[in-house]
């Protein structure tokens, strides 16, 4: 921190500790921009915006399927980057679109020539949360969590802030029940925003002033 603040005055002459005192100063600013304090630690209340309505099932969810005439066949399974599952005497089944009940609605109904008791139980275990990254940020693309994660992790993510990043105005976009919200984090302290599946994030670049 010595060696920075020698930086700061124009002091330091070593490449090493200039690149060092430049990324911890991207690193705070970053924490700063988006509100996310030591102070911050529970997801209680954070998010300003409205959560995300419980919608299908999407690639990476794991569920548990039970079969309790067939304990033998009792698995976890995650579903796959094309949305299906493999499943026992059934083979691929797709998942991901579906809700709970109507994917567990079909396996019943795939079931019954199978086995003499068919009835299946699905559960959810971990969701996937698929979030875009885009905008001043070093890879761009799609992110996708397994466990509640704020827009910083994301950002982190997708290869962090570019230098052109405007970490000022990091907008966040977010679809409930067919309509866009929009929350735009300007670099003041605020609490944490948890991401939501299907948000879309957007690192805008620092206006040029000649």
């Amino acid at each position: 921190m010595l060696n920075c603040l020698k930086y700061t005055r124009g002091t330091a002459t070593s490449p090493e500790t200039r690149l060092f005192c430049k990324k911890l100063g991207w690193i705070i600013g970053a924490v700063a921009a988006l509100g996310l304090c030591a102070g911050c630690q529970t997801p209680k209340g954070v998010a300003r915006l409205p959560a995300q309505a419980p919608g299908a099932l999407v690639a990476g969810d794991s569920l548990r399927i039970s079969f309790p005439g067939a304990p033998e066949l009792n698995q976890t399974q995650k579903i796959g980057t094309d949305g299906k599952l493999s499943l026992p005497l059934v083979g691929d089944v797709v998942a991901a679109g579906k809700s709970v009940g109507q994917l567990q609605a079909e396996l019943v109904s795939l079931y019954k020539t199978q086995l003499q008791n068919n009835e299946v139980l699905v559960s959810v275990e971990t969701r996937a949360v698929p979030v875009v990254v885009s905008g001043a940020v070093q890879k761009p693309g799609k992110v996708v969590f397994e466990r509640p994660a704020t827009i910083l992790e994301a950002v982190m993510e997708a290869g962090g802030f570019t230098p052109e990043a405007d970490m000022s105005k990091v907008e966040l976009i977010r679809l409930v029940r067919g309509e866009h919200y929009t929350k735009i984090l300007r670099g003041t302290p605020t609490s944490a925003t948890y991401v939501s599946g299907g948000d879309v994030i957007f690192v805008p670049e620092k206006l040029l002033n000649f």
